[in-house]
């Protein structure tokens, strides 16, 4: 190859990288100057927003924000719908219609659409693309299309502590209890008691604890063994690190 040719090539790969680390550097300041918490709200007013709760950027559709209350320490992950009645700029009264408690996590690309109140209870974890709706089409006319048919409305309660695995959808009318797991891909309608695994569509119970027997059917794997208390992160680090060691 030329020598003029390897010095136009060189040249091209020292922009596309300098380009490459613009971009990157512009994309990490947008994520943190595009974030939403109670101090830096931007353009959404929410009727409530705790401390250290944060809102990823970019987010997603976001309206009827006055009508939506949010509790401290919760994490809002990229691109995740929170809505408020049917469509933007309507009078919904005076009551809330979506609240998060303390500490909830909703993951990236996730829906929680509120025609009527949803509740999702402190420590609850949502993975990536959960759907939690409180609101769903009729299709009673067999002769209207769906979409132009008057939609139904039911409240929808998630209590403390659950998870909802990636791709869960939460029907309207839906009532979790605590510290309910729900599958991956799992459709949930109905009442879910507490302490229960669901998974399938519909969901059922699969697995459910119980004072008097524990996990029927039995768990496959042992319990993960707790952290000890006053355990600092630079202690548990000490103790990965090392792990890591006597394993290579």
């Amino acid at each position: 190859m030329p020598k003029k040719q390897n010095t136009f090539s060189s040249l091209t790969a020292a922009r596309r990288r300098l380009a490459s680390r613009v971009v990157h550097t512009g994309w990490r300041w947008m994520q943190q100057a595009g974030a939403v918490t109670a101090q830096t709200p931007g353009r959404l007013r929410f009727g409530a927003i705790g401390d250290g709760t944060r809102l990823a950027f970019p987010q997603g559709t976001v309206f009827g924000e006055r009508w939506i209350r949010l509790g401290a320490h919760c994490i809002i992950g990229e691109q995740v719908t929170l809505t408020a009645g049917m469509m933007p700029d309507l009078d919904l009264g005076s009551e809330p219609m979506l609240v998060l408690g303390d500490g909830v996590v909703i993951g990236r690309g996730s829906h929680v659409i509120a025609d009527a109140r949803i509740t999702i209870d402190s420590n609850t974890f949502c993975g990536p693309g959960v759907y939690i709706t409180s609101t769903n089409h009729s299709y009673d006319d067999p002769h209207q299309p769906v979409g132009r048919q008057w939609p139904r409305s039911e409240p929808v309660k998630i209590g403390p502590g659950c998870w909802l695995g990636t791709g869960a959808v939460i029907l309207p009318g839906a009532r979790l209890g605590r510290n309910v797991v729900v599958a991956a891909g799992a459709v949930v309608r109905g009442e879910v008691p507490d302490h229960a695994v669901v998974a399938g569509a519909p969901a059922r119970i699969v697995r459910r604890w119980e004072p008097e027997t524990g996990w029927q059917p039995p768990l496959r794997t042992p319990a993960p063994v707790p952290i000890p208390h006053g355990m600092t992160p630079e202690q548990l680090r000490g103790l990965a690190e090392l792990a890591e060691a006597e394993h290579a």
